[in-house]
Formats: C-alpha cells, sequence, structure tokens
C-alpha cells in the first residue's frame, strides 16, 4: 500500500458500499462505518447478510476495517456516502438517511476533505440539500474549505457475472480540478472506465433516469400482457417473436419492485413538480406497475373461481418474497401486494422464500416465512421470484404443493408454457 494515498472512509455498507469498501481497501486503507453495530459485528467476522461478498473476498481487503464509532472516521480525508434513499408512504423522496449521513461526515469534516455521494438523488440533491449540512456541521466553505463528487451506483444485487469492477462508473465534481479527482480515485478499482460527467447535476440526473427507463418500459410490457390475456395470447411467445428484430428490447412483465426501479422515478418527478413540470409518462407508468401485484390477485381469483374453486378460506402459496430473484433483499418487494391482493377475497396465503430472512419478513409486512410448504394443501401456487431453487424443482414438484385440479400462476416464466395454468 502506498504510505501517501489518502484514507478514505465509506459510510453505509450496504449491497453498494460494502463492495466498493473493499475493493479500495485491497490496496488502500479504508475504513467501513455503518450505524449498525449488528451489522459491524459481523463484518468483522467476515459475513456479509447481503451475500454480495464473499468470506474469501473480505479477507483479501486487507487494509479494510470496520467500525459505527463515528469519532473512529476523522482521519479520513474521503468520504462516500453510500446509504439508502427510499420513498415514504406517499412516494416522497426521504432524504433521512443521506442528510443524517451528512451531518456524521461534516461533524469530522477538515480543511481539503473531499464527499463523494453514490446515494440516487433528484438532480441538485447534493449540492442543494446535502452539501449545506455539511457546511453548517463543520463550519468549512465548500469549493474554498472542501469539495463534493457524486458517482452514482450501478450495483445489481444478486448479479455476480457484472460486479462494481465491471461496469462503467460515471463521476463528477464540483470543480473541474476536483472531478479529474473523482475520476482517478475510480479508476482505482473499476476496470470497465469510467465517463466523466460535465457537472454534478449532470451525472445526479443521468443516474435517475437509468431506472425510469427500466420502469417505463417494463410497464409497457406489463399493459401489453393485459391485453394479451384478454386475447388469450401467450405474452412470451409474442415477445420472443418480436424480440428476433436486432433493435426491439428484451423487456419481460413481472412485479416491480426493490430499491431502484420502484423508487428512482419519484426522485425525478418530485423535483419536476417542485418546478411546476407534471410529469405524464414517468407516473403513468409507476401507477401501472404498482397495480400489477393487485392485478395478479384478481386474476388468481377469477381463474378459481371459473374452475369452481371455492376462495373464502382457500389456502394458496406464494413462492418467493424477496424483490428479485437469488437475492435477500425485501425492501419494497411488490410480492406483498400479491399476498394482501389474495387476503382481501378471503384467500389465506402461505409465503415460501430459501432466500429472505423470516425475522425480516416478520418485522417489515407481518408475514410468517413457511420453511416447509405442506404437499397436497394448496388450491393455488404463484411463483412470484425465479429463485434458481424453484427453477430446479420443475413443475412436477411446483404442482406437488396443490390439491386435485390447484391452479399454477407463474409470474416468472419459470415453468414451460403448457406447465402452467396461468402466466404473465
Amino acid at each position: 500500500m502506498n504510505g501517501t494515498q489518502e484514507k478514505i472512509c465509506v459510510i453505509g455498507l450496504g449491497y453498494v458500499g460494502l463492495p466498493l469498501a473493499a475493493a479500495f481497501g485491497r490496496h488502500r486503507e479504508v475504513i467501513g462505518f455503518d450505524i449498525d453495530p449488528g451489522r459491524i459485528s459481523e463484518l468483522r467476522r467476515g459475513v456479509d447478510r447481503t451475500r454480495e461478498m464473499e468470506p474469501e473476498e473480505l479477507a483479501v481487503a486487507e487494509h479494510l476495517s470496520f467500525t459505527s464509532d463515528p469519532a473512529e472516521i476523522a482521519g479520513c480525508s474521503i468520504y462516500i456516502v453510500t446509504v439508502p434513499t427510499p420513498v415514504d408512504a406517499s412516494h416522497r423522496p426521504d432524504l433521512g438517511p443521506l442528510l443524517a449521513a451528512s451531518a456524521i461526515v461534516g461533524g469530522v469534516l477538515k480543511p481539503g476533505d473531499l464527499v463523494i455521494y453514490e446515494s440516487t438523488v433528484y438532480p441538485g440533491a447534493t449540492e442543494e440539500d446535502c452539501v449545506p449540512v455539511l457546511e453548517a456541521r463543520s463550519g468549512l466553505a465548500f469549493n474554498r474549505d472542501f469539495f463534493a463528487g457524486y458517482s452514482p451506483e450501478r450495483i445489481n444485487p444478486g448479479d455476480k457475472q457484472r460486479r462494481l469492477k465491471d461496469v462503467v462508473k460515471v463521476t463528477s465534481g464540483s470543480t473541474s480540478e476536483v472531478a479529474e479527482r473523482v475520476d482517478a480515485l475510480y479508476q482505482e478499482v473499476v476496470a470497465a472506465g469510467t465517463h466523466k460527467a460535465a457537472s454534478i447535476r449532470v451525472a445526479e440526473a443521468a443516474k435517475v433516469i437509468e431506472n425510469s427507463q427500466r420502469d417505463i418500459n417494463i410497464a409497457l410490457v406489463n399493459e401489453l400482457a393485459k391485453i394479451f390475456n384478454k386475447m388469450g395470447i401467450d405474452t412470451q411467445a409474442v415477445l420472443e417473436a418480436a424480440g428476433t428484430k436486432w433493435n426491439f428490447l428484451p423487456f419481460r412483465p413481472g412485479l416491480v419492485g426493490g430499491h431502484c426501479i420502484g423508487v428512482d422515478p419519484y426522485y425525478l418527478t418530485h423535483k419536476a413538480e417542485q418546478l411546476g413540470y407534471h410529469p405524464e409518462i414517468l407516473l403513468a407508468g409507476r401507477r401501472l406497475n404498482d397495480g400489477m401485484g393487485a392485478y395478479v390477485a384478481g386474476e388468481m381469483v377469477k381463474a378459481m373461481l371459473k374452475r369452481g374453486l371455492p376462495v373464502a378460506g382457500a389456502r394458496v402459496l406464494v413462492m418467493g418474497l424477496t424483490f428479485k430473484e437469488n437475492c435477500p433483499d425485501l425492501r419494497n418487494t411488490r410480492v406483498i401486494d400479491v399476498v394482501r391482493g389474495l387476503e382481501e377475497f378471503g384467500v389465506a396465503v402461505d409465503v415460501h422464500d430459501p432466500h429472505a430472512d423470516p425475522q425480516e419478513a416478520q418485522e417489515a409486512y407481518g408475514i410468517p416465512l413457511v420453511s416447509e410448504p405442506g404437499q397436497g394443501v394448496y388450491a393455488g401456487v404463484v411463483l412470484a421470484v425465479a429463485h434458481a431453487e424453484f427453477r430446479e424443482m420443475g413443475a412436477g414438484a411446483v404442482r406437488k404443493f396443490g390439491t386435485a385440479g390447484a391452479l399454477v400462476y407463474d409470474l416468472k416464466y419459470v415453468l414451460a408454457p403448457d406447465e402452467a395454468d396461468l402466466r404473465l
């Protein structure tokens, strides 16, 4: 390790912060900070509950240490903030974690220090919301005593093929010199290269539209799936046929949750509405995608009635609760909308997910996960998440959970077309 290198502190050790801290920790002194002492205790033992980092990956980050004590990060000169930026129940941006992290950094900020934000925000948030907190807590002046940068995260939870080093990193800084400094910093750990944006606001905007674009495209396919369902046409077959054209985008219908695609568009629409512009396409896509869970529940109930199966008091198994496959993250999962929708019809719902933490599922959603679903007891089975374990089971094993004549609703194309009774 080069002794002249500046010490880095990464604030927030989730899906984004931990891989970043580990990458820099292989050749720089890095302190990983998190407000959760339990998380720190686990990481010190080499345990990552998000499953993004294996113990051996943490072990080779020999210059990385962990703390939950703000006093221990005072010796750093580069602070990288990677905390969540959720929305509240009214879909308004919740900058609470971001501003709290800024206050912690501001309390230890020194002249010459650099603060880089990676959390998804609306354009202007870094300089208009975060920097004032840094100034107020530190008593230092922005772009005279300390500087800022923004480099939006592009982590894809559960994806072992596209890791931090494999994805081009957008960088930016509060001055041209700082932009160069930020860009050079990330080039140390991102083999795929960097893209230096013209300003922090441009980098913020680039991030927020990446997932907004995906959200709109998925909404379009979800709407097409509803139309094709009424026509009795298999959506997957249509998409496969259309996909033979070179410029057809390979989106698939489904539930849109998680901490990115289902959240980021609201940050952009919030800022747009502050400026007097009411977004139409962005919000239409959000409304459609947010309504898919209720749609799935309704389709399941209609199919049960058509088959002569009782609905009130019927038992249905929902397979999968996390927001995406092969990932333990339950944040903003829209599978919960399917569960609640079925319950509104009087259906008794069991949920099984080998990746989800039972305690977290109970605390976040009041759902007691079923570790071993019974066989031959369910009037319907909903394949909600395409976990590898479910794919490996095959249609026969899935059908064994159901009673005679039970329905199987495949939301993720886990089974072949003729193996499911309903598909999106």
